[in-house]
């Protein structure tokens, strides 16, 4: 686990004694509070599968079982949570498997341009491709260099950290490529489609046009 840590390239700063700005609406937190919808699964690793499918270059589906999705190069990357309930956490180091090399040894179609993140009990989450292929964003396994525990999304979510939490699922399973954009679980029941916290987009009667599909 001992690779290279990338740090916030865009940290903002309100200049105030060198406290971070928060984006507009949140409040900072100390801990991780534990924030999901429906109940925790319980991880079987002989089960468990990530998958990559949809419009892929080579139209074939690809698989990996939790040994090797997990042996997969690992790296680090230290960026801020931002929770649409109002919390941001600051500074977390967040350990996994870059979404970009998921799309380098998986790659999609020239036609893609967003991708479903798919979870367990069929929860999915909408992107758009350069948000999912962003440099920052990661599978994470780790956290603070400690594994994820199953209240947190053991054994992989999904970190987006230029987007509200919600748009990186816990307890991800695959990722669909599509050729046109489709809203996720939240994103159909009222969360904006897109979720930059920096803007403060948390629902979807916000959305200006072309932001997504029509509800």
């Amino acid at each position: 686990m001992g690779q290279p840590v990338e740090r916030e390239s865009g940290e903002r700063d309100s200049g105030g004694a060198g406290q971070p700005e928060l984006p507009p609406g949140q409040r900072l937190q100390r801990g991780w509070p534990v924030t999901h919808y429906g109940p925790v699964p319980k991880f079987r690793p002989e089960r468990w599968e990530f998958r990559v499918f949809g419009a892929t270059a080579d139209g074939e589906k690809h698989c990996w079982n939790h040994e090797e999705f997990t042996a997969l190069p690992y790296t680090g990357v230290v960026a801020d949570l931002h929770c649409v309930t109002k919390f941001s956490m600051l500074g977390a180091e967040w350990g996994g498997i870059p979404a970009r090399t998921i799309l380098e040894i998986a790659p999609p179609s020239p036609a893609v341009t967003h991708v479903m993140v798919w979870a367990e009990y069929g929860f999915s989450s909408n992107l758009r491709l350069s948000d999912f292929a962003s440099e920052r964003t990661i599978f994470a396994t780790h956290k603070d260099g400690e594994l994820l525990t199953a209240e947190h999304g053991f054994p992989l979510r999904l970190v987006v950290p230029h987007l509200y939490a919600w748009k990186g699922p816990k307890w991800v399973r695959g990722v669909e490529y599509m050729t046109a954009d489709r809203r996720g679980f939240w994103e159909e029941r009222g969360y904006h489609n897109i979720g930059d916290p920096w803007k403060e987009q948390r629902y979807s009667y916000q959305e200006e046009p072309g932001d997504g599909p029509e509800l």
